[in-house]
Order: C-alpha cells, then sequence, then structure tokens
C-alpha cells in the first residue's frame, strides 16, 4: 500500500503540470488579452481612446508583451511556490481575492456532498430492497425530475415564489446586518440559517442522481450468492443488506467520489450567480470574461489539485471498504 502510494503521488505530478499546460493555452487561444479587453470595454461604453503606446504600456506593466512560452513557466513557477500573482482586474492578489471567499465555498460545496450522500444513500437502499413497491415509483418520479431540472432554474423558481408569495429574499448567504461583519457566533449561526438553501439547489440533481446510482447498484448485489449464503446462515435483513450488500455495492460509487467535488463546484458557480452567493463562483466567471489569467487559471489550478486528491483518496477508502482490492 505504501509503494502504491508513493506511486501514485509521484504521478500526480506529471499530472498536474499537463493540466497546467492545457489551462493555461486554452486560455491564450482567446484572441486579445486582458488590456486589449478592457480597451474594447471602454469604446463601447464612449470612453476616450488610448494610443498605441498607451497600450503598449499597459502591456509591459502586466507583464503581456512576452511570449506566451515565458508568461506560463512564469506563472507555474510562481504558483508551486505559493504565489498566485496579481489579479490584473482588482488590483489585488489572487491568494487574498480567493481566500475571501474560499471558506464559503467550501463550506457550500462539503455540505453539499454530505446532503447528498445522506439522502440518496438511505433512499437507494430503501427502492433497492423495496422495487417495484409504491414507494419506489414515488421516489424515482422524484428523482426523474429532481434530475431533469437545471439548478439555477430551481434557484430562479424558489427565489420568485418566496419574494411573491412570502416577501422573503431567499438570495446571499447572509442578513444585511451581518454581509459586512466579522466573524463571531452570530455570523456562524446567520450563515447556517441561509446554507441549507442552495445547499438544497445544489444537491437536488446529484441527489436524484446518486439514488438512482445506490438502487441500480444494491439490486445487482442483491442477487449475489453471498446475499443468499448470509441469508441462509439467519441473519436478519438489515444485517444482510448494511453489512455484507452495501459495502459491495459501494465500490462503484468510491471510485468516482473524486469527481464529485468538481461537479458541485461547477454547478455552485451558476447558482451563485443566481442567488448573489459570495462564493468563488461569481469571481471565476470575471476572471474569465475579463481575460484575468492569473486569477482564473488559478481557480482552474486549485480545482484540478482538488480532483487529483479526491481521486487519490477514493482509490484509498476503495482498498480499505473492500477487502478483495489490495495494491502492491
Amino acid at each position: 500500500m505504501i509503494n502504491y502510494l508513493v506511486r501514485r503521488i509521484l504521478l500526480m505530478v506529471p499530472t498536474f503540470f499537463v493540466i497546467s499546460i492545457l489551462v493555461f493555452f486554452i486560455q491564450e487561444m482567446a484572441p486579445g488579452d486582458f488590456v486589449m479587453r478592457q480597451l474594447a470595454v471602454q469604446e463601447t461604453s464612449g470612453g476616450v481612446p488610448i494610443t498605441g503606446e498607451e497600450i503598449e504600456s499597459l502591456q509591459r506593466q502586466y507583464g503581456l508583451d512576452q511570449p506566451a512560452i515565458v508568461r506560463y513557466f512564469t506563472w507555474i513557477g510562481n504558483f508551486v511556490r505559493g504565489d498566485f500573482g496579481i489579479s490584473y482586474a482588482h488590483h489585488r492578489p489572487v491568494k487574498d481575492l480567493i481566500g475571501e471567499r474560499l471558506l464559503l465555498s467550501a463550506a457550500l460545496s462539503y455540505t453539499t456532498i454530505l446532503f447528498i450522500w445522506v439522502v440518496s444513500i438511505p433512499a437507494g437502499v430503501w427502492c433497492a430492497t423495496h422495487r417495484y413497491s409504491f414507494s419506489d415509483m414515488t421516489i424515482s418520479i422524484f428523482g426523474f425530475i429532481g434530475m431533469s431540472i437545471p439548478n439555477f432554474v430551481l434557484a430562479l423558481a424558489l427565489l420568485y415564489g418566496s419574494l411573491r408569495f412570502f416577501g422573503v429574499d431567499l438570495s446571499g448567504l447572509f442578513s444585511p446586518e451581518y454581509i459586512d461583519a466579522p466573524w463571531s457566533l452570530g455570523k456562524v449561526w446567520d450563515l447556517i440559517l441561509h446554507l441549507w438553501i442552495p445547499v438544497l439547489i445544489l444537491g437536488t440533481a446529484g441527489t436524484a442522481g446518486g439514488i438512482r446510482t445506490w438502487r441500480a447498484l444494491m439490486m445487482d448485489t442483491m442477487g449475489e450468492p453471498f446475499v443468499k449464503t448470509a441469508r441462509a446462515k439467519g441473519l436478519s435483513e438489515m444485517a444482510v443488506v448494511w453489512k455484507h450488500a452495501l459495502p459491495v455495492a459501494a465500490n462503484p460509487f468510491l471510485s468516482g467520489i473524486g469527481s464529485v467535488l468538481t461537479a458541485v463546484i461547477s454547478g455552485e458557480i451558476i447558482v451563485s450567480i443566481t442567488m448573489g452567493l459570495p462564493t468563488t463562483g461569481p469571481l471565476f466567471l470575471e476572471a474569465l470574461t475579463s481575460q484575468d489569467t492569473n486569477l482564473s487559471s488559478s481557480f482552474l489550478m486549485l480545482i484540478t489539485i482538488l480532483m487529483l486528491v479526491g481521486m487519490l483518496i477514493s482509490d484509498l477508502v476503495l482498498a480499505l471498504v473492500d477487502p478483495r482490492i489490495r495494491y502492491s
């Protein structure tokens, strides 16, 4: 296991650098750069035209006059040392900009994942053990509806319905008095009171998909010979299902656990923009549209790190849960 762990960590290094090359140069394929983008916005809004000398001066100021390959090595060298650079648009260190919102994004993402697991696993197991019953059909119908409704549409419907019929604004993560207030127990409790709404919206599709996945996995596993043997030994149905069948059925689910966080973060971007949440999602979209490459590239690489670590953890958990799997 130790040898496998070392090999996987070493393999993550070239994977990281290959992804960094793709992230940087795909953004470089977009026409223009940050300076040209800002000039286009300024001209559209009727601003004063800027001369060619001023454009070159701004490009030198931001380091955009250098070849792309030079800027890549400068950026990735600083990134691995923990220096994410300066945001072109905000004129502040990228680390500070992301750090301000990363805590809220992490709280939202991990709470959503916990919600998906807590709801989907028991519901999926129940559907598998009560297949074709009224409860199975009902949960399946709600599952299909949840999978077919985009998260942002559900967010818009909840925002409109709460404001139209109850006069309550569900946007944001804090009450007005806590938005700019320093962190305290009161602010944490206020966050908890507001967090369940975006968690419910983000977790709907994931929970619906999880129920369908667990139902299919458990239905396949319940017909295996070892399940029949466990029943023949006189074990209770609860022990057969939760102690013997569930760990085996969890293998495909655990193998894909590394992609769950990135999927939640991807959906969090649109929902955060729709609901006005102060997370990293709107900041990332702003960086992409303004071609603030330091900010957008750093954000994408942080997601890459989460994905690589998540895949490693999923493989290790899979080996611990299933004794048939051993890495040598």
